[in-house]
Parts: C-alpha cells; sequence; structure tokens
C-alpha cells in the first residue's frame, strides 16, 4: 500500500509541473486518497480538474508504454469473456483485441506485475499491457460487463443491480406460492429461454446452473469441457432454480432430495428435449440440464471416422441375425449414439426392434423404446424378459449392470437374437474378463459375441487456427513415439481464435477399437486366457488399438497428440 501511495503522489507532482492542476487541486485529490482509497487520477478526472484525455498521455510517459482512449475502442463480446467480470471490475483491467497469442488488456497501472501474471494465468494467452484513465476505464467495464456478464445480451437490461445476500436459512423459508410469483417475473422467464436457446445455438451438450453462498454460475459443457458463460444476481438464485423446476414439472417445495424431469421447447422449427437433474447442495438446488438435439444427432456410421478394417467389421456384427454387439467406454464417450446408428441403420419394416433404456435420449422413428423405472419394479431385466414375449429380432439393452440382466441378454443372443448393449469398461479385451467375473459363464460369453467395440471422444483441432506445433521429448516418450518417428511425424495444434472462443478446438472426433470374435479368440476365452493374451491375440490379427487410432488421427491433423494422451492408454 506504502508503494501505491508513494506512487500516486508521484503522478500528483508530474500533474502539478506541467501545469494540469492547481496545488488546491492537488491537496484535495490527495485528502479523498487519504479518506477513502480513491485514485488521484480518478478524483482529478471526476472534479473535471484535469482531461482524462491529458492524464493518459502523461501515464503513458510515466510507466512507458502505450495509451488507449477508450472512447474509441469497441470490445467484441468473445475478447471480453476471457477475463472474469469480477476480476475486471477489481483489478481495473479491460481485454481489448486478441491477436495470435497476445491479449492487449487496458491497465490503470500496466506495470502491476502480479495482476498481469494472473491474467496470463487466466487467459491462458500472453498479455500486453496498455495504459488507460482510470475514469474511462471505470465506466467502460460498467458498459460492457453490465451486458456481457451474462453473455445473452439484453436479458437483464431490466435489472437493477443491487448488491444483495441470499442467507440460506432465508431461502429455505420461501413458501411455493412465493417462489410460483417470482419465478413468473419477466427478467427470470427471459433469462432462463435466454440461455436455454444459446446453449443450443453453441452446441453445448450440458448446461450447469451452480449455486454458491455468495453467487451464482451457470456454464456449458462445450466439446467436452466446461466454460463458464454468466453470473446472474444472487438475488434470482431461487427463482431461476425454481423456474426451471416448474418447466420439468418437479416440485419445487422439495429441496432435501435430487428429482429427474425433462423439459421440451421449440426454437424456432427445431424442438429440443432437456433431461433435467436437480441435485441439493450446501447453498442450494444445483441442476444439470443435458441438452438432447435430434438435429445434431449423427446416424451415419461412415461419419463417424472409424478406419476401414475397424467399419467393416462393426457392420458385419451388427448386421448378422443373431449374437451380441457391446459399446464400452467411458460416460459420455458416444456410445448411445454409436447403439443407435447401429439401430438406424439395421431399421428395417421386416424386423423388430425394441429397446430398454434409462434414460431414453432420443425417439427413434420405426423403434419400440422402454424407459427403465427401477423404483416400480421395471429394470433392465425386467424390460428384457417382457421383449422376449414381443416377438422381437433386434434388442437394445441400455447397458448390462448386473448378472440378472447380463444373463438374460446372453440367452436371448443364443436364441436367435440380435442384442446390442453398452458395459463400462477400459478397453475391448477386458470387457470378455467383465462378464465372466461378473458371473455369466464362459462358454455362453464365447458363443454369444459377435463383437466388442471400445470407444472415447477427443477434441478436434479448430480447421480455422490449426497450425504446425511441437512437442517437448518427455510428452513424446510418454506417447511411446521414438525420435525416429517423431521426425517421420507432422503434428498440429489450435492456435485460438474467434471462431474457437480461443480453445483451438471445435468439434469432437470419435477414437475406435472394434475387436470382432474371431475361432482363435473363442477358444482362448474358453481355455481362460487372460485380458492381455487377448489383446495381443487381436491386434496380431488386425484390430486397431484405442492408443493406435489416435495416432492415426493425430497423423491426419485431426486432433493433438494432447488429448490422445488424455484419453487412452498406451
Amino acid at each position: 500500500m506504502a508503494s501505491t501511495s508513494m506512487e500516486q503522489s508521484q503522478i500528483g507532482e508530474l500533474l502539478l509541473r506541467e501545469n494540469l492542476v492547481t496545488r488546491e487541486q492537488l491537496d484535495k485529490a490527495l485528502k479523498e486518497q487519504q479518506q477513502g482509497g480513491t485514485r488521484i487520477g480518478f478524483s482529478l478526472v471526476s472534479a473535471g480538474a484535469v482531461s482524462e484525455a491529458e492524464l493518459t498521455r502523461l501515464l503513458s510517459r510515466q510507466y512507458r508504454v502505450p495509451a488507449v482512449d477508450l472512447s474509441d475502442v469497441e470490445v467484441d463480446a468473445k475478447i471480453l469473456q476471457l477475463v472474469p467480470a469480477d476480476f475486471a471490475a477489481k483489478h481495473l483491467v479491460l481485454p481489448l483485441r486478441r491477436v495470435g497469442r497476445t491479449l492487449t488488456v487496458a491497465m490503470v497501472n500496466p506495470t502491476d506485475l502480479s495482476v498481469v501474471d494472473d491474467l496470463k494465468f487466466i487467459t491462458r494467452f500472453d498479455v500486453d499491457a496498455v495504459v488507460a484513465g482510470e475514469y474511462s476505464l471505470r465506466m467502460a467495464i460498467d458498459k460492457y460487463y453490465e451486458v456481457t456478464n451474462d453473455r445473452l445480451g439484453d436479458l437483464l437490461e431490466e435489472l437493477e443491480e443491487q448488491d444483495v445476500e441470499v442467507v440460506e436459512e432465508e431461502e429455505e423459508t420461501f413458501s411455493a406460492m412465493q417462489l410460483q410469483a417470482q419465478v413468473e417475473e419477466a427478467p427470470v422467464v427471459r433469462l432462463i429461454n435466454g440461455f436455454l436457446t444459446d446453449a443450443v445455438r453453441r452446441g453445448a451438450s450440458d448446461i450447469h446452473i451452480e449455486p454458491y453462498e455468495k453467487d451464482l454460475r451457470v456454464r456449458y459443457r462445450i466439446d467436452g469441457a466446461l466454460q463458464e458463460i454468466m453470473k446472474p444476481p444472487i438475488r434470482m438464485k431461487a427463482a431461476l432454480i425454481s423456474r426451471v423446476k416448474i418447466l420439468a414439472d418437479l416440485n419445487i417445495a422439495e429441496r432435501r432430495i435430487p428429482q429427474d424431469g425433462r423439459i421440451k421447447i421449440k426454437i424456432g422449427r427445431k424442438v429440443i428435449d432437456f433431461r433435467v437433474s436437480t441435485l441439493p447442495t450446501l447453498f442450494g438446488e444445483k441442476i444439470v440440464l443435458r441438452i438432447l438435439d435430434k438435429g445434431n444427432l449423427t446416424l451415419d456410421l461412415e461419419k463417424f471416422g472409424m478406419e476401414e478394417k475397424a467399419e467393416a467389421d462393426f457392420l458385419d456384427a451388427i448386421s448378422k441375425p443373431y449374437g451380441m454387439v457391446l459399446v464400452t467406454g467411458p460416460t459420455g464417450s458416444g456410445k448411445t449414439t454409436t447403439l443407435y446408428s447401429a439401430l438406424s441403420r439395421i431399421n428395417t419394416d421386416e424386423v423388430n426392434i425394441m429397446t430398454a433404456e434409462d434414460p431414453v435420449e432420443y425417439n427413434l422413428h420405426g423403434i419400440n423404446q422402454v424407459q427403465v423405472r427401477t423404483e416400480i419394479g421395471m429394470s433392465f431385466a425386467a424390460a428384457l424378459r417382457a421383449f422376449l414375449r414381443q416377438d422381437p429380432n433386434i434388442v437394445m439393452v441400455g447397458e448390462i449392470r448386473d448378472l440378472e440382466t447380463g444373463g438374460i441378454a446372453v440367452k436371448a443372443a443364443l436364441t436367435g437374437h440380435l442384442v446390442l448393449s453398452t458395459l463400462h469398461t477400459n478397453d475391448a479385451a477386458s470387457t470378455i474378463t467383465r462378464m465372466i467375473d461378473m458371473g455369466i459363464e464362459a462358454f455362453n460369453v464365447s458363443s454369444a459375441l459377435n463383437c466388442i467395440t471400445a470407444q472415447r471422444l477427443v477434441r478436434r483441432i479448430c480447421s480455422n487456427c490449426r497450425a504446425e506445433a511441437t512437442y517437448l521429448p518427455e510428452i513424446l516418450k510418454a506417447a511411446c513415439i521414438t525420435e525416429e518417428q517423431a521426425a517421420s511425424m507432422t503434428f498440429f495444434k489450435g492456435e485460438g481464435c474467434d471462431a474457437c472462443s480461443g480453445s483451438g478446438y471445435s468439434g469432437r472426433q470419435g477414437l475406435y477399437e472394434v475387436m470382432p470374435m474371431t475361432p482363435e479368440l473363442r477358444r482362448m476365452i474358453l481355455q481362460g486366457s487372460s485380458t492381455d493374451e487377448l489383446k495381443q491375440t487381436a491386434v496380431s490379427e488386425g484390430m486397431i488399438t484405442l492408443r493406435d487410432d489416435g495416432m492415426l488421427k493425430v497423423r491426419k491433423g485431426i486432433t493433438t497428440l494432447d488429448e490422445v494422451i488424455k484419453e487412452t492408454a498406451a
């Protein structure tokens, strides 16, 4: 603080020496600084003692950095998103423009290296600081972040900003009637409609509404990564959460237990489904909305980016009249999309297709889809038993979670039905071990399986800013790439641009490990071979592993080495 006061005094003396202010004006500003903590320049400009332009020119000479006149600058909303509103207001900084990896930022004190370092960490860009007058900088921050803090333009235009802290105990006393009145207010309705449509427009897969002690945060998951979008006023917390619950037909008075629901809205000509999940947290209910946009559902297997042999093996497996096809991978790896695409390909008037799902994510014409409801006894196993009395040709089970479901699915595959399902395993070969460990007999596993597909999703490099990249030797070593191999490869990364919001990525790409059941693999399953032995044999027979498929995508410039290392094991 002492150095700041000394620096302010020096600026005051410079203004006096340049005959820009009088001693009386300077003494008054110094007194205000001591009493209220305001900077001398701000006080003098506010009082009309000196013009903002004269002060800025002086600061530019003092700090030896360029000056900027903020009245002549228009800042793009995407650039503003790089610096959070609370940080900009606290440290008096405003991002202005970005060229390549360099972000130009207006600051009152561009020599404050701690703030510059924080900006580098927050934005992941190099920072080029320029000086601006505090008065115009404060006005600019108020002007831009009043609208763009919520990233949705005019949605909060009618709201008056007030510092209101909501104490949790007080919120709990709201009656259902009070909440009903609040959620019907125009600003709340407009804000909810705004971020629902904005998330769909941006191609987000999920919306997170997260309450904390003194603020409320809304984030979107885009291309698998969460991005903070807005921080609505904390006083709107109860009304926003209740509005979403009303739209999803949930009980707004019940805030102690999780609830699940759905919202269906029409945006233009598109009908979008939102799957809603609420969870009680320390400071209120967190809400996650999963966006189910059928328009974004790609059901054409040829567009998935499977390598030629893998695609041929998978198509052959789902074309058989009976047997089991399993798709494995972690949550969010695209398993359901792969199964829907398989069903779409084999869906004809000649076959009866039935699915048991939890939940049903997309409605597919010509397919009989059943919602699993465990709480009333409608489990996967119960649905499967009912399916087998409905003359099915093809059955899809959302997930094999236990021996009962797995046993019925295997028996169905062995009695003339094509069964499709998912499992949570790391790769194709370990799925066999998992099924046997579950209690399914090895001879049934060997006989029933047609094919196992393991998959992951990696982010695609943004085509607008893709550029060649180099990697440190230790990273190449972690990816099991020798120096000779690296010398013959060209790596790419996204530099970050407006099209990809500076991330360097746009869209996602699947990695696939397709293991068809061959006579040798069936024999090895009966002999009780280990996962590693099964994998080695499959690779020797032409299977492309997840890591190998990832490296093929790296060579093609589709994704980065970082993404492949993050999502696959060597």
